[in-house]
């Protein structure tokens, strides 16, 4: 998919969405990379020695602002070539299609037991500071999407709005709903929160999706 050019113009030209919540992103994802760096010292030797050996870091290919690919970074909670099962799978990657492009833990054969653990607690996610200090992400935003999901939005202009915001590691969607939530709702979410970011909004959002997090609402 070629950058998408934003002719959506929003509340993104407020001085919070135009600096500060890019100077929050900085400080935040410096300081969580500070903190949990521990956790990656630890978890290396999980993928060196543990039963499923192989890289610790799993990447993928997102759509992020202004159609601008880009790859997410996650600890990796499936197997080795989980990607090449899915796909080589008809009827796995039907039921994949069918619930918006995810499996629950439960009945994903590809998500090991230590990959449910990261998942639950949703440690995996915590490498995506990499991707908010490179300014690929923010703190909060709509949830980067592969490419194919980007068919749910439709019209062109909702695709435009939906594209004129930096993706976040939470967001709307995730703190009040998250896989509780399915096509074509989502896209409502993500873009009413698109249309009312402030800062105030997303520091309901941090709070709201701590609270999912700890009591593992949503969660896939």
């Amino acid at each position: 998919m070629k950058k998408v050019k934003n002719n959506y113009k929003t509340s993104t030209h407020s001085l919070y969405l135009l600096f500060i919540k890019r100077l929050l992103d900085l400080l935040i994802s410096i300081f969580a990379l500070i903190v949990f760096s521990p956790l990656f010292i630890i978890f290396k030797f999980f993928y060196l020695f543990g039963k499923s050996k192989g890289p610790m870091l799993y990447k993928q290919l997102r759509v992020g602002k202004n159609g601008k690919k880009f790859w997410i970074y996650k600890f990796r909670s499936m197997i080795n070539g989980a990607e090449i099962k899915l796909r080589s799978d008809p009827n796995l990657y039907k039921k994949y299609k069918k619930n918006d492009f995810k499996l629950p833990i439960d009945s994903d054969p590809r998500i090991t037991n230590f990959g449910r653990f990261i998942r639950l607690t949703s440690l995996d996610e915590i490498p995506q500071f990499i991707n908010v200090f490179k300014g690929e992400m923010s703190l909060v935003g709509p949830r980067p999407v592969i490419e194919e999901e980007l068919d749910n939005y439709g019209t062109k202009e909702r695709l435009q709005k939906f594209l004129s915001m930096t993706p976040g590691i939470t967001g709307y969607w995730q703190a009040f709903g998250r896989n509780k939530i399915s096509y074509p709702q989502r896209c409502d979410v993500e873009l009413y929160y698109i249309d009312h970011a402030s800062f105030k909004l997303d520091l309901e959002i941090i709070v709201k999706s701590i609270t999912s997090i700890t009591k593992r609402d949503g969660v896939y």
